[in-house]
């Protein structure tokens, strides 16, 4: 449940952040300014950055508490999973809304990009290693995958940053990556 609360509601409010802007006008600012493309999207991401943040420290607290979930490893470690995680998914968002025009079709693409993955190939339901074809690659390189091995290897199984470093790699990549991506989409001018 962590997993799709985290990626679903920053990642649509991250897509809306830019089209919102392309359909009122108001993206003519970044055309004018000396921003750069790289700081526009992460001003525009930081705020759900921090809500998700949010978000999960109270979605913790209440498996924790209200649920008797123990968390047998380190608490840190998931935080930090969680971080690079919700700044993937609000990357994810930026992607929607860089290329798409309207609200509707980036709350649309953000929807199928985040829910399709998330439920299908990244382990939440069936292994990944049991997925076969695009399903097996997607579900390999999908950043849900590895925060939940992040998240279920803290929860029950008492692991820290040292057991999880392959996690924690791929999650690492996939900021820069995602980020790279939105730079690349996002034109400085209209054509």
């Amino acid at each position: 449940m962590i997993p799709i609360m985290l990626i679903l509601i920053p990642a649509m409010l991250t897509a809306l952040s830019v089209v919102r802007e392309k359909e009122m006008g108001s993206i003519v600012n970044l055309y004018v300014t000396p921003v750069t493309r790289l700081e526009f999207l992460v001003g525009k991401q930081l705020p759900y950055i921090l809500l998700a943040m949010l978000n999960f420290l109270l979605l913790a607290a209440l498996a924790v508490t209200a649920f008797g979930v123990p968390l047998t490893g380190s608490f840190i470690a998931l935080t930090t999973a969680a971080l690079l995680y919700v700044i993937s998914a609000t990357a994810m968002g930026l992607v929607m809304s860089t290329f798409l025009r309207s609200q509707i079709a980036a709350i649309f693409g953000t929807a199928v990009m985040t829910m399709v993955p998330v439920t299908q190939f990244s382990g939440l339901i069936d292994p990944v290693s049991s997925l076969e074809g695009i399903g097996a690659v997607i579900g390999r390189i999908y950043p849900t995958t590895h925060f939940l091995t992040i998240s279920r290897g803290t929860f029950s199984k008492a692991l820290g940053f040292a057991d999880l470093q392959g996690p924690f790699l791929s999650l690492l990549l996939a900021v820069p990556v995602l980020m790279g991506l939105c730079v690349a989409l996002l034109k400085k001018q209209e054509p």
